[in-house]
């Protein structure tokens, strides 16, 4: 009988030790990673683009095209067809009233939140003087209670005072404590506040002198001028006669320079536009063009077309040099955006994982527009984001990383 005990007893003891094991198993601890062993990119704006490929060849350019920098009236045209142009030469004058008008509003918008920003800082002084004022009268309070307390409490034993006298004033020393409590959170907050509404002062006026930088740069190409050496073939309008952005303006010839000529499937056809964007990508080179001259006639059913660069005197560009072509289907312009990586898949809806202090948290992140290069980001984040962009795949269940400072 004694034995059998014994054998039972045993047995519960390995029986809990088992359980004790299995539960210390399955209970879910942060998994770390250190510094080093992923990668990361925070968001940014910028265009996302969808490509249809093709392949091309590079020949000698023998002509340019000039796109309209901007929607304008041809307010003056300086060179004619026929006309031989040296590189720098101004070609066509667009009007520039309204860009000069917009430097100008850019220009009275950042001296008014300048302004702001000073008087923001200058309230800013005041608040924190005054809050730490406050402070400071709660606080003598506190201390004035406390040495009548005392006093008090000296008169007790000798009769000088009543014992509701001194619990009154416990009361009053409570609701001191707890008001200084009340005002030192009410600052901390209100401190933090006036923080927030500088850096949100700071990051529009940031803002703001991008796009007057931009402004300036466009005002300066509103002088359309020769890139180089040639001769006028054309001027598409006449002076007085508007034109749209990015439409054809001017075309010359350039005979130092190089363009590709390409094929594409009729299946495509309507993806050839002249002054559509398209990328030229050899080797590691990867050069930004426009779709110019398209031959409309069907070959084995392909329609063969010309595409302009943007740096058509590469270094690397050598004549009958074939080429990989990338001619923009889709684009998303100036909208936030993260670098395609191992991270990500082909949904809309993805879990990520944003860095806040030392960890990383999965947040899902809805995405628009995914290409091999960058994917749109529909989810409204802070702009200083940082997602990790590596393989994530070994941390899937869990709901964040510890991550540890080499």
């Amino acid at each position: 009988m004694k034995r059998a005990r014994r054998t039972i007893r045993h047995g519960l003891i390995l029986s809990a030790t088992l359980l004790l094991i299995s539960t210390a198993g399955c209970q879910k601890r942060q998994s770390t990673i250190s510094e080093g062993e992923f990668e990361t990119s925070r968001i940014e704006r910028g265009n996302v683009e969808t490509y249809v490929l093709t392949e091309g060849v590079i020949e000698p350019a023998n002509e340019v095209i000039l796109l309209s920098p901007a929607a304008s009236i041809i307010k003056k045209i300086h060179k004619e067809p026929g006309q031989q142009v040296e590189k720098g030469d101004v070609i066509v004058q667009l009007d520039t009233r309204q860009v000069e008008a917009r430097i100008e509003n850019l220009n009275d918008q950042l001296q008014m939140k300048e302004n702001t920003l000073l008087k923001t800082r200058l309230n800013a002084r005041s608040a924190k003087i005054d809050l730490a004022y406050n402070a400071e009268v709660k606080k003598l309070r506190i201390a004035s209670i406390k040495s009548v307390l005392a006093d008090q409490k000296q008169l007790l034993e000798v009769g000088g005072v009543s014992p509701a006298k001194i619990e009154k004033t416990k009361q009053e020393l409570v609701l001191a404590e707890k008001d200084l409590e009340l005002i030192t959170e009410k600052n901390a907050i209100r401190l933090a506040q006036l923080d927030t509404d500088e850096k949100g002062l700071l990051l529009q006026i940031e803002m703001q002198q991008k796009e007057l930088l931009d402004q300036q740069d466009l005002l300066e190409h509103m002088q359309v001028k020769a890139p180089s050496n040639g001769i006028i073939l054309s001027v598409v309008g006449k002076e007085g006669e508007k034109i749209a952005a990015d439409k054809l303006l001017v075309n010359m010839s350039d005979l130092t320079r190089f363009k590709v000529r390409a094929t594409i499937d009729n299946d495509y056809k309507n993806l050839l536009v002249t002054g559509r964007k398209a990328y030229v990508a050899f080797e590691k080179t990867r050069l930004e063009g426009r779709i110019g001259t398209i031959n409309p006639t069907l070959k084995e059913g392909r329609i063969s077309f010309y595409v302009r660069l943007s740096q058509s005197n590469h270094p690397q560009l050598l004549p009958n040099q074939k080429v990989g072509l990338q001619i923009v289907e889709r684009s998303r312009k100036n909208v936030w955006r993260i670098p395609n990586g191992e991270a990500f898949g082909k949904q809309k809806k993805q879990n990520v994982f944003i860095i806040r202090d030392d960890s990383a948290y999965r947040q899902e992140v809805k995405f628009g527009l995914i290409t091999d290069d960058y994917l749109e980001i529909k989810t409204e984040l802070d702009s200083t984001s940082q997602i990790i962009i590596s393989n994530t795949s070994h941390f899937n269940h869990q709901e964040s990383i510890q991550i540890e400072k080499n």
